[in-house]
Protein backbone atom coordinates (compact mmCIF):
# COMPACT_ATOMS: atom_id res chain seq x y z
CA UNK A 1 0.00 0.00 0.00
CA UNK A 2 1.39 3.36 -0.69
CA UNK A 3 0.11 6.97 1.01
CA UNK A 4 0.15 9.63 -2.06
CA UNK A 5 0.65 12.55 -0.53
CA UNK A 6 -0.67 15.02 -3.62
CA UNK A 7 0.63 18.85 -3.36
CA UNK A 8 -0.78 21.96 -5.26
CA UNK A 9 1.57 24.35 -6.45
CA UNK A 10 1.42 27.55 -9.05
CA UNK A 11 3.75 29.16 -11.10
CA UNK A 12 2.87 32.25 -9.33
CA UNK A 13 4.57 31.03 -6.12
CA UNK A 14 1.25 29.71 -4.23
CA UNK A 15 1.61 26.10 -2.23
CA UNK A 16 -1.90 24.54 -0.74
CA UNK A 17 -1.08 22.49 2.69
CA UNK A 18 -0.07 18.76 1.43
CA UNK A 19 -2.80 15.67 2.18
CA UNK A 20 -2.09 12.55 1.40
CA UNK A 21 -4.58 9.41 -0.05
CA UNK A 22 -3.63 5.72 1.12
CA UNK A 23 -3.46 3.68 -3.02
CA UNK A 24 -3.34 0.13 -2.54
CA UNK A 25 -2.12 -0.40 -6.40
CA UNK A 26 1.54 -0.35 -6.87
CA UNK A 27 1.17 1.29 -10.10
CA UNK A 28 -1.82 3.41 -11.82
CA UNK A 29 -2.10 5.48 -14.80
CA UNK A 30 -1.92 9.70 -14.29
CA UNK A 31 -5.43 9.42 -15.33
CA UNK A 32 -6.64 6.73 -12.59
CA UNK A 33 -4.92 8.85 -10.04
CA UNK A 34 -6.13 12.18 -10.65
CA UNK A 35 -10.21 10.84 -11.00
CA UNK A 36 -9.48 9.06 -7.37
CA UNK A 37 -7.89 12.26 -6.50
CA UNK A 38 -11.12 14.15 -7.41
CA UNK A 39 -13.42 11.09 -6.08
CA UNK A 40 -12.36 11.94 -2.58
CA UNK A 41 -12.51 15.90 -2.96
CA UNK A 42 -15.64 15.61 -4.15
CA UNK A 43 -16.55 13.72 -1.97
CA UNK A 44 -15.41 15.77 0.95
CA UNK A 45 -17.36 18.44 -0.52
CA UNK A 46 -20.29 16.66 -0.63
CA UNK A 47 -20.25 15.62 2.67
CA UNK A 48 -20.99 19.67 3.37
CA UNK A 49 -17.79 20.13 5.08
CA UNK A 50 -16.73 23.33 5.50
CA UNK A 51 -15.03 25.00 2.94
CA UNK A 52 -12.77 22.44 0.83
CA UNK A 53 -9.49 23.23 1.86
CA UNK A 54 -8.29 21.89 -2.08
CA UNK A 55 -9.91 21.43 -5.38
CA UNK A 56 -8.00 20.36 -8.30
CA UNK A 57 -10.68 21.58 -10.61
CA UNK A 58 -13.00 24.46 -9.10
CA UNK A 59 -17.13 24.37 -9.45
CA UNK A 60 -17.70 26.52 -12.83
CA UNK A 61 -19.66 29.59 -12.73
CA UNK A 62 -22.85 27.56 -13.07
CA UNK A 63 -22.19 25.44 -10.51
CA UNK A 64 -21.19 28.43 -8.26
CA UNK A 65 -24.24 30.73 -9.17
CA UNK A 66 -26.15 27.49 -8.67
CA UNK A 67 -24.70 26.42 -5.88
CA UNK A 68 -23.98 30.06 -4.18
CA UNK A 69 -20.64 30.56 -2.48
CA UNK A 70 -19.73 28.49 0.51
CA UNK A 71 -21.58 29.60 3.98
CA UNK A 72 -24.37 31.41 1.92
CA UNK A 73 -26.55 28.33 1.58
CA UNK A 74 -26.54 24.48 1.68
CA UNK A 75 -24.07 23.21 -0.77
CA UNK A 76 -25.40 20.99 -3.52
CA UNK A 77 -23.76 17.76 -4.85
CA UNK A 78 -20.97 18.43 -7.39
CA UNK A 79 -20.64 15.68 -10.18
CA UNK A 80 -17.24 14.08 -9.71
CA UNK A 81 -17.56 12.91 -13.27
CA UNK A 82 -17.81 16.27 -14.33
CA UNK A 83 -14.81 17.45 -12.69
CA UNK A 84 -13.06 14.23 -13.79
CA UNK A 85 -13.64 15.42 -17.04
CA UNK A 86 -12.41 18.88 -16.60
CA UNK A 87 -9.46 17.99 -15.00
CA UNK A 88 -8.69 16.24 -17.62
CA UNK A 89 -9.33 18.82 -20.12
CA UNK A 90 -6.97 21.24 -18.30
CA UNK A 91 -3.86 18.55 -18.45
CA UNK A 92 -4.50 18.64 -22.27
CA UNK A 93 -4.50 22.02 -22.56
CA UNK A 94 -1.32 22.88 -20.30
CA UNK A 95 -3.15 24.05 -17.45
CA UNK A 96 -1.71 21.98 -15.24
CA UNK A 97 1.52 19.66 -15.19
CA UNK A 98 2.24 16.69 -12.60
CA UNK A 99 5.31 15.76 -11.37
CA UNK A 100 5.77 12.17 -9.49
CA UNK A 101 8.51 12.45 -6.99
CA UNK A 102 10.69 14.62 -9.62
CA UNK A 103 9.58 13.03 -12.85
CA UNK A 104 7.26 15.15 -15.15
CA UNK A 105 4.06 13.01 -16.23
CA UNK A 106 3.06 14.12 -19.38
CA UNK A 107 0.13 11.55 -20.67
CA UNK A 108 -2.87 10.85 -18.88
CA UNK A 109 -2.40 7.03 -19.36
CA UNK A 110 1.21 6.81 -18.62
CA UNK A 111 1.82 4.69 -15.41
CA UNK A 112 3.43 6.12 -12.47
CA UNK A 113 5.06 4.05 -9.51
CA UNK A 114 3.58 4.75 -6.27
CA UNK A 115 5.96 3.78 -3.60
CA UNK A 116 5.28 4.26 0.56
CA UNK A 117 5.99 7.86 0.46
CA UNK A 118 4.98 9.03 -3.14
CA UNK A 119 4.60 12.94 -3.27
CA UNK A 120 2.44 14.21 -6.70
CA UNK A 121 2.74 17.82 -7.52
CA UNK A 122 0.19 19.26 -9.53
CA UNK A 123 1.76 22.45 -10.93
CA UNK A 124 -0.82 25.03 -11.94
CA UNK A 125 0.51 27.11 -15.09
CA UNK A 126 0.16 30.35 -14.71
CA UNK A 127 0.39 32.79 -18.24
CA UNK A 128 2.49 35.80 -18.09
CA UNK A 129 1.04 39.02 -18.13
CA UNK A 130 1.66 40.82 -21.15
CA UNK A 131 3.86 38.92 -22.73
Amino acid sequence: MATVTFVDESTAGARTPAWALQIFEERLTLRELIRRRIHQEVAEHNAAAPAPRRLLVQPTSTERALNGEPGEQPRRRIAPERQVALAEEAFARNGFVVLVGDRQVEELDDEVDLRRDTEVTFLKLVPLVGG
